[in-house]
C-alpha cells in the first residue's frame, strides 16, 4: 500500500515526537517512557487481535514476576507483565459489553457462568460491607480481571479448538523453564534438601505450593493428549517426555498436597472411565462418611500418635501429611482453619470482606493451637483453604457459592464426558475434569485463585468444559432434528 505525502508526514512527526520525548525523559532519568512502544504494541493486539495477546499471557503467566520484586514499599503489588494486561482485557470487555458486540451469549448465559457472576457479585456486595474495603475492592477487582481474562475471553478463543492446544502447551513450555531453574537451583543445595526445595522456584512462584499446584494440574492434560487421535507419534513422545519433567518437578517440590491431589484424581478418573453410577458414588460417599464418624475419636488418637514430620525421604514425607501431633505446616493449618471458623461465627452472613483474613485472624488464635511459625502480623498467607477462606472473608453465602462453582463444573463436565460420542472431545473435558479435580483437592489446604499462576488453568479449565458442553449440545440438537425429519 503506497503512503500518501499526508500520511508520511504524519508519520515523520510522530517519529520526531517519540524522539524528542525519549531524549526529554532519558534527560530527567526518567527510563519508563522508553517502554511506551511496547505498551502500544500491546494496546494494538488487544484491539485488532485478541486472541494472540491472551496466548501471549498464556505464556508469560509462569514467567510473571510481582511487582514488589522491582520496587518495594507500594502500596499496590501485581504480576507482571499480565496483569497490567489482564486489567486493559477487563476494560476492553466493559466496552464490548456496552457496545454488545464480539460476544457469544452461549457461553455468558451458560449455567457455569451464572455461577461465576453469582459469586463476583457477591465479592462485590461483601467488598462494600468488608471491614477493610480498599483492600476488598483490590481483590475484587483482581478475581473480575482474572475470570474476564481466564474464562469469558479464553472461552471465546477456544472456540476454534486449536487454540486450547495453543494456550496449554505456551503455559507448559514456560512452566518448563521454570521447572528447569527450579531444579538448576536445587543441584547446588542438594535434590534432597526438603527445606531450600520450598523457596527454590522463587521468584517466579513465591511458594513451592502453588508451583506443584500447576505441575499437579498439567499432567492429566498431558496425559490426555497421548490418546488423541490427530496426535501424531512424534507429538506423542513430546507429550510423554514433558510429562516426566513434570512428575520430576512434581517429586522434587516436596509438596504433599500435590501428591495427595494426584491420587485423588487418579481415583475420580477410574471411577469415569469404568462409568460408576452416580448414585453407587452417592453411596459409597454417604457410607464412608457415616464409618468416618463412628470412627473419629479413635482416628484422631491414631493420628495423634504419628510424629513423623516433614522430611527429604519421600516415604517419610508423605508419611507427616496426617501427622497432627508435631508437623509444624499441619498444625499451623489446622490453627488457620480454627480461626476461620471462629471469624465465621462473628460475622456469618457478609463476612469480614475479600482478601482481609490475612489482617483480622490474629485476635481469633488461641494460644494452644498456635505453632512456632503462627504470626499476629498477616505476613504468612491466608487461611490456607479455597473453602475456608471465603466463608470468613465472604460469609455462608460465599462459600456455598464456592461449593456451588464447584459441583456444577463436577456435574456439566461429567455429563458432557458420558453422552459425547466424540472420543477426542471426551479426552479434553476428561483431562480438563481431572487438572480441575487435582485444584479442588489441593483447594483444601491452600489457596491460589488471587494468583495469576493458578487462575489461568483453573478458569481456563472450566472454559474448555464449557465451550464443549455447548458444543455437545449443539451435535446432539443437530441429530435429533435429523431424526425428526
Amino acid at each position: 500500500m503506497k503512503l500518501s505525502k499526508k500520511d508520511i508526514t504524519i508519520l515523520y512527526v510522530v517519529i520526531f515526537s517519540f524522539l524528542a520525548l525519549s531524549v526529554y525523559f532519558v534527560a530527567k532519568k526518567q527510563f519508563v517512557f522508553l517502554l511506551s512502544p511496547v505498551v502500544l504494541v500491546f494496546i494494538l493486539l488487544a484491539i485488532f487481535s485478541l486472541d494472540k495477546l491472551m496466548l501471549f499471557i498464556a505464556f508469560a503467566t509462569p514467567l510473571s514476576l510481582q511487582l514488589s520484586e522491582f520496587v518495594s514499599g507500594l502500596p499496590v503489588d501485581m504480576y507482571l507483565p499480565t496483569e497490567p494486561l489482564l486489567f486493559g482485557i477487563l476494560l476492553l470487555f466493559i466496552l464490548k459489553v456496552i457496545v454488545d458486540k464480539g460476544l457469544d451469549y452461549r457461553i455468558l448465559k451458560h449455567p457455569i457462568s451464572i455461577i461465576i457472576y453469582l459469586h463476583l457479585l457477591w465479592i462485590l456486595i461483601t467488598s462494600l460491607t468488608s471491614t477493610m474495603p480498599v483492600v476488598s475492592l483490590k481483590f475484587f477487582l483482581a478475581r473480575a480481571w482474572f475470570v474476564v481474562g481466564f474464562y469469558i475471553i479464553t472461552a471465546h478463543l477456544f472456540k476454534n479448538q486449536k487454540n486450547i492446544g495453543r494456550y496449554i502447551w505456551l503455559y507448559t513450555i514456560s512452566l518448563i523453564i521454570v521447572i528447569g531453574y527450579t531444579l538448576f537451583r536445587q543441584s547446588k543445595y542438594g535434590f534432597f534438601d526438603q527445606q531450600f526445595a520450598n523457596m527454590a522456584p522463587n521468584p517466579f512462584y513465591n511458594d513451592h505450593t502453588a508451583y506443584a499446584a500447576a505441575l499437579a494440574m498439567i499432567i492429566p492434560f498431558m496425559f490426555g493428549l497421548i490418546f488423541l487421535k490427530n496426535y501424531s507419534y512424534w507429538q506423542k513422545i513430546i507429550a510423554f517426555v514433558v510429562i516426566v519433567i513434570l512428575t520430576i518437578g512434581l517429586i522434587f517440590s516436596y509438596t504433599r498436597a500435590s501428591w495427595l491431589s494426584i491420587i485423588v484424581a487418579f481415583g475420580a478418573f477410574i471411577i469415569l472411565l469404568f462409568k460408576i453410577k452416580f448414585r453407587t458414588i452417592v453411596l459409597l460417599t454417604v457410607s464412608s462418611a457415616l464409618i468416618l464418624a463412628l470412627v473419629w475419636t479413635q482416628l484422631i488418637m491414631k493420628l495423634e500418635k504419628n510424629r513423623q514430620d516433614a522430611s527429604s525421604n519421600f516415604m517419610e514425607q508423605f508419611q507427616s501429611i496426617t501427622n497432627i501431633s508435631t508437623d509444624v505446616s499441619n498444625l499451623e493449618r489446622l490453627n488457620r482453619w480454627s480461626c476461620a471458623y471462629r471469624m465465621f461465627l462473628d460475622k456469618p452472613v457478609f463476612g469480614w470482606g475479600p482478601g482481609t483474613y490475612m489482617f483480622k485472624y490474629a485476635p481469633y488464635q488461641l494460644s494452644y493451637e498456635k505453632t512456632s511459625i503462627s504470626t499476629n502480623f498477616g505476613d504468612v498467607g491466608n487461611a490456607h483453604s479455597e473453602y475456608l477462606g471465603p466463608l470468613a472473608e465472604q460469609g455462608l453465602i460465599g462459600f456455598l457459592l464456592m461449593l456451588s462453582l464447584v459441583f456444577t463444573v463436577l456435574y456439566y463436565a461429567v455429563h458432557m464426558y458420558r453422552t459425547s460420542n466424540n472420543r477426542n472431545d471426551k479426552i479434553i473435558v476428561l483431562s480438563s475434569l481431572i487438572g480441575l479435580i487435582t485444584y479442588y483437592v489441593h483447594g483444601v489446604l491452600n489457596n491460589f485463585l488471587d494468583t495469576d499462576k493458578l487462575s489461568a488453568l483453573f478458569w481456563a479449565y472450566t472454559a474448555i468444559i464449557v465451550i464443549y458442553d455447548i458444543k455437545n449440545k449443539q451435535q446432539q440438537n443437530t441429530q435429533k432434528n435429523i431424526v425428526d425429519i
